[in-house]
């Protein structure tokens, strides 16, 4: 109470602004988060008529039998965790790979590396020569297709090697050098175990980045056996397949109701593995950033 006293008006009106907007911008990305999972508990009729806002009303899990039923869920659900973790893993060792030798004052052309690097953050050969050259590579309607092409982000490269460079001091390299160790010790030995945080981050984004992707696979997929779950959620949000969920036995206005169930149902079930794995980062999610991203 006695800090409040010395506070300067400015300072407890900037700090009532940040405050008021830090709580407007949670309420904004909650509630339709919690509409969507109250809609996928309630009754349709409800749903559609407006009735379901926070909490669910006329509670049934019917929606969420018929989705759990549906092979093409379980299969894109099984397809969307293979993509995820082993994309995911492809994705964090290239680009600690990439990152440590940039990182390196002494590697010898860093700076053009570097520029050429950032060019592909701002230029790209647009979509058609990127799809011819995954089919001349013999990757279309393969898994590679999902996992090669997008292996690397240039903003993440760029936050490991600034992680580098910033938490890790030159003479540790230099003592290491000393000592006998080479390039590929120090990474395995020094720079890896010191950079669980940078570590974790990159595997949040990554693996965020690969659940939700969709894109890669409309266009370089044509086998349904490979589609990832954002695919079958797709097709069920957007073109209303809801005649493969079990519906097709039912009334044309009985099945716009389910329908409208099974799409709030399919969310929420496509967002629970994110869900889970982020708890497990969070500890090491701010500082990992932070420090990958400011210089100095």
């Amino acid at each position: 109470m006695i800090e409040l006293k010395k506070k300067m008006k400015s300072d407890l009106f900037f700090d009532f602004i940040v405050n008021l907007a830090g709580a407007a911008i949670v309420m904004i990305v909650l509630i339709p988060l919690l509409f969507v999972v109250a809609a996928s508990f309630s009754d349709p009729d409800l749903v559609i008529k407006g009735k379901v806002l926070l909490l669910p009303k006329g509670v049934t899990l019917k929606a969420y039998t018929m989705v759990f039923e549906n092979e093409d869920i379980w299969r894109g659900f099984l397809n969307s965790c293979f993509y995820t973790l082993s994309g995911t893993l492809i994705s964090v060792v290239l680009t600690v790979i990439a990152a440590y030798p940039l990182s390196r004052a002494k590697l010898p052309g860093r700076n053009f590396f570097m520029l050429a690097i950032l060019f592909t953050m701002y230029f790209n050969g647009g979509m058609v020569p990127t799809y011819l050259l995954v089919r001349n590579l013999g990757m279309y309607n393969t898994v590679w297709a999902l996992l090669i092409p997008a292996a690397i982000s240039t903003y993440n490269l760029i936050v490991a090697k600034t992680f580098f460079e910033n938490s890790i001091p030159e003479e540790l390299y230099e003592s290491a050098t000393l000592d006998g160790c080479g390039n590929i010790s120090m990474l395995l030995k020094i720079v890896i175990p010191l950079s669980k945080a940078i570590i974790a981050v990159l595997i949040l984004y990554y693996a965020v980045g690969i659940w939700n992707a969709y894109f890669d696979a409309l266009i370089y997929l044509k086998d349904d056996n490979k589609y990832p779950l954002q695919i079958i959620l797709r097709n069920i949000l957007l073109l209303g397949q809801t005649e493969q969920m079990g519906t097709n036995d039912i009334g044309m206005a009985e099945k716009i109701k389910m329908s409208e169930a099974i799409k709030y149902s399919a969310i929420v079930v496509s967002s629970i593995p994110m869900l889970i794995i982020y708890p497990f980062v969070q500890k090491y999610f701010v500082k990992g950033v932070m420090i990958g991203a400011i210089k100095g």
